[in-house]
């Protein structure tokens, strides 16, 4: 796709110093501030994860959006710009599987032409399920992709094959992991969602793999996101156990960390060789500091990961649509904000009450 098809019609944005004051507060009732956004380009995958797309559900004959209902890169570039006069610095593009989108790269070149309200150019990272990376890890590295995260839920074929739903081998990811570290995509984080009883006994293979690679492993608890139909609290291997499992062979060392904000909570190995991470969205939720905003691959504004709902934006995507009512619009909702379902609902999984309504489906809105 050539630059003109991603050009942006609209008005240019705002200069920096009329959007100043009003960058510095966005916050939402509970005084979160926006900082990062979650661009999801596609909402389809050649994956069938049974947390995530399980098969029953995303059969064949499942109605994904069609190319015409899906954002252009045009309007994307519009909604990136916007959330960047608000003062966000970090993009992390997600899907489905964001590399089955035609044209990526060139998206990814035009996004990394910005610079934040500070001058500094953005932090684009991508999420993948690592099947096609191999093959596109230089272009996308070229293009300005910055980071990579690999989700790879066992290095053993069979429990990655019922993890996956996919006839896709290991060394398929494992090899496009090599190829993202080797073109200087760092840091490469592997992402591993583990279920108690299904992939558990992955946790120190995949330790053992990486721990003396650049690669940082991050363990997931299993959480009761839009497409975990088999979720129940009975599955969930809480961080703190799959940290204890760990140190039965590798003694960790907590690091220090300034960004509150972060999902993970890292250590690193006593000796030296590697890092580990754990995000405990069930056990241990941090919606306090929660400062991510996701726009889905069809143009709706979600605010929390569990949403029902989200806010559309496609009425300001258009040509001759000012810039700064996409602003406005962004900021108001944002203001508005006070989504803490992972706090909310952490005490009704207490008292045995479940999932109490149905979220947005991850494959739409992405992690």
């Amino acid at each position: 796709m050539n630059a003109t098809a991603l050009a942006d019609t609209s008005d240019p944005v705002l200069p920096g110093h009329a959007l100043a004051g009003a960058a510095a507060s966005v916050t939402d009732r509970l005084d979160r501030p926006l900082r990062d956004l979650r661009l999801s380009v596609i909402d389809q995958c050649n994956f069938r994860c049974t947390y995530c797309m399980p098969r029953e559900v995303f059969g064949a004959h499942y109605q994904f959006l069609r190319a015409s209902e899906r954002l252009s890169f045009a309007q994307m570039m519009k909604i990136v710009r916007a959330f960047v006069a608000l003062g966000v610095e970090k993009i992390r593009i997600t899907g489905g599987e964001p590399l089955l989108r035609r044209g990526l790269e060139s998206f990814i070149e035009r996004l990394a032409s910005l610079t934040s309200l500070r001058g500094q150019p953005l932090d684009i990272a991508l999420t993948t399920n690592g099947s096609l990376l191999a093959t596109r890890a230089r272009a996308l590295r070229d293009a300005g992709l910055r980071r990579v995260t690999v989700s790879l839920d066992a290095l053993d074929q069979s429990i990655f094959r019922r993890m996956s739903d996919a006839d896709i081998a290991v060394t398929r990811i494992l090899d496009g992991i090599e190829h993202a570290s080797a073109v200087g995509l760092a840091p490469v984080k592997v992402n591993a969602v583990i279920e108690r009883g299904v992939n558990d006994c992955q946790i120190l293979p995949l330790v053992r793999h990486f721990r003396e690679t650049e690669v940082a492993v991050r363990f997931i608890e299993y959480m009761d996101v839009g497409g975990a139909t088999g979720w129940s609290k009975s599955t969930v291997l809480t961080a703190r156990e799959m940290r204890a499992i760990v140190e039965s062979e590798y003694p960790l060392v907590a690091t220090d960390s300034d960004n509150g904000a972060a999902t993970s909570v890292t250590y690193r190995h006593a000796d030296g060789k590697g890092e580990v991470g754990f995000i405990a969205s069930i056990s241990e939720p941090f919606c306090g500091e929660c400062s991510r905003a996701r726009v889905s691959a069809d143009g709706q504004l979600y605010t929390c990961l569990f949403a029902t709902q989200g806010t559309d934006l496609k009425p300001w995507l258009g040509d001759v649509v000012p810039t700064a009512r996409l602003i406005d619009a962004i900021h108001t909702r944002w203001n508005t904000r006070d989504d803490r379902y992972s706090e909310l609902h952490a005490e009704r999984r207490r008292t045995g009450t479940g999932k109490s309504y149905p979220t947005v489906r991850m494959s739409l809105v992405g992690g």
